[in-house]
């Protein structure tokens, strides 16, 4: 139950509003009301924008198609460096940063940019939408691609990199609670929707908007700037879908700077009733009010008939905060598949034998069981044969295929072939990757199957999913069901930082022969000065190309 380490937003209440004074007392209020996060969520929200921050930078190494544009674009729109003339708000200088670069460019623009790298790859940060303690299971899903909104916030003011990890914790936990408690992917509105009214409130926050200014900048993006899954939709898809986050955001921030220059976006936006949240869910709905013929059925209590849809509990101190739930992917793949990844790297280690045919004989066969959505997302059949990167990374048999020949691979060469042996990189999705013919041959053995009840009830809590290998001399090798894979927040077995340390040089090296110094520089924030925070991104990193998409 909510209580003085939480925040509560009934019902019918304004919303929007009380998001908008949430966020400003989180980061400037004073006792009992600013925000306290122990230092373990300092410490995880450090790891996944470490994470985010080497996947984006992969990417631009790499020659990835979309962030490259978004990045070239950015420095059109370039700013005096110095402080400001005349301040905005609590800001002291002009604009913000792009990755690799000291150029100070619109803040809005630094944000596309950034945030785009950061989801090119889906290789970052999940949440889940999942509070059953609380009643709050709309299991909507999303990406930590936003933490480039608090480093140009924190540029803006001249923060130090404690304030900065502050306000990622903030926008976690507004976009993550907003994920448990509606589901926007049920109207097939993308998931972003929520990052970007995040982003709207703690960009305001940090620099100096009113509440009721952060109240209109929210309404302005719920109101003008809803996408739709049609993104996502498709044989080929475009680069909309990796850059949606960043577009929105991008929205939410022009939103912002519109509504502290005195334009009026629509009020009380989650209590609108022409608005997504009440035009999908209303209070006839959520209150029981109405008939299925949508008359007026028994007492009404006219305070709930204009009512959002839900409640919003936000944390304000300790621990329970929804980053700690969150799901870090230790490779490249689509989050859905995570606990196949890990069913089949135990199995390696218990049946080496499997690997000892170099063309993948010793495997007859592979029997993968899963869960709603992953069966629907990454069982299609059509996905038994990608030809583009986006359909290899969003299809189990491709994953699954390609750590099995990445295994076969390995062990002839004397190689590991552990987690950080076989880890999934960006180079398992290129050209040469996806046409592999010992991974097409493998695939050829996968069969995925739905398992039903059994296994949707047990998502979102974790990824269920079993492996079964059937040898060349017919024996079953089972994993048995795997529930919370490495990277998972309710994993207790793996050495998540030892992995996850692994990933960063993994990704780094795409970018530098010697990535250290590049990690470091986005490791320890709370330990950061203001001076570090403008210099965050004045690094170089070498363009190698060759990761265009086929």
């Amino acid at each position: 139950m909510p209580d003085a380490l939480h925040v509560t937003l009934p019902a019918e209440s304004n919303q929007a509003l009380g998001l908008a004074k949430y966020a400003i007392e989180f980061l400037w209020g004073g006792p009992g009301a600013a925000g306290e996060p122990d230092r373990a969520v300092l410490d995880r929200t450090n790891q996944f924008y470490t994470d985010a921050c080497l996947t984006g930078i992969s990417a631009l190494a790499m020659g990835c198609n979309a962030p490259t544009v978004l990045r070239n674009e950015a420095f059109e729109y370039a700013v005096p460096e110095g402080p400001l003339g005349k301040p905005l708000g609590r800001c002291k200088h002009h604009g913000a940063t792009v990755f690799g670069s000291p150029r100070r460019v619109k803040s809005e623009k630094a944000i596309v940019a950034n945030c785009a790298a950061v989801r090119e790859w889906d290789s970052n940060g999940t949440n889940f939408g999942f509070n059953p303690d609380r009643g709050h299971t709309a299991g909507e899903f999303g990406h930590n691609d936003f933490y480039s909104v608090a480093i140009a916030g924190a540029q803006m003011l001249g923060a130090d990199g404690a304030t900065a990890l502050k306000a990622m914790v903030l926008h976690d936990e507004i976009r993550g609670r907003l994920a448990e408690v509606f589901s926007l992917k049920t109207y097939k509105i993308d998931h972003v929707v929520h990052g970007a009214i995040a982003s709207a409130a703690v960009f305001g926050a940090m620099v100096g908007a009113t509440a009721e200014q952060i109240e209109s900048a929210i309404g302005m993006t719920v109101a003008h700037y809803i996408p739709f899954r049609a993104i996502r939709a498709g044989k080929q898809l475009s680069d909309s879908k990796g850059a949606s986050a960043a577009i929105s955001t991008e929205a939410a921030i022009l939103s912002l700077k519109r509504s502290m220059a005195g334009f009026m976006g629509p009020r009380d936006i989650f209590r609108n009733p022409e608005a997504i949240f009440r035009a999908f869910e209303g209070p006839g709905q959520f209150f029981g009010l109405l008939d299925k013929q949508g008359n007026l059925a028994g007492k009404t209590n006219p305070a709930k008939r204009d009512a959002s849809p839900f409640e919003l509990v936000l944390s304000r101190a300790g621990s329970d905060f929804t980053i700690m739930g969150m799901h870090i992917k230790l490779a490249l793949y689509e989050h859905q598949s995570a606990g196949a990844v890990q069913a089949v790297v135990d199995l390696l280690a218990k049946h080496p034998h499997v690997l000892d045919a170099p063309d993948g004989a010793k495997i007859g066969h592979i029997d993968i069981v899963a869960y709603e959505p992953a069966f629907g997302i990454i069982g299609d059949p059509a996905k038994k044969d990608p030809k583009t990167r986006q359909s290899a990374d969003h299809s189990m048999a491709y994953i699954i295929a390609t750590l099995l020949r990445k295994a076969l691979e390995n062990r002839a060469a004397g190689e590991p072939t552990d987690w950080k042996g076989l880890m999934l990189g960006p180079l398992d999705y290129n050209k040469t990757a996806v046409f592999h013919p010992l991974t097409r041959s493998l695939m050829a053995k996968i069969d995925f199957k739905h398992g039903g009840d059994e296994y949707d009830r047990r998502y979102p809590d974790g990824i269920p999913t079993s492996v079964v290998i059937t040898d060349d001399k017919g024996a079953r090798l089972d994993s048995g069901l795997v529930m919370y894979p490495a990277g998972h927040a309710r994993n207790t077995t793996a050495d998540f930082p030892d992995l996850l340390a692994h990933k960063f040089r993994l990704l780094g090296r795409l970018a530098s022969d010697s990535p250290e110094p590049i990690i470091a520089r986005f490791n320890n924030l709370v330990s950061k000065s203001a001076s570090d925070i403008q210099a965050i991104h004045d690094f170089a990193y070498e363009v190698r190309g060759g990761f265009q998409d086929f």
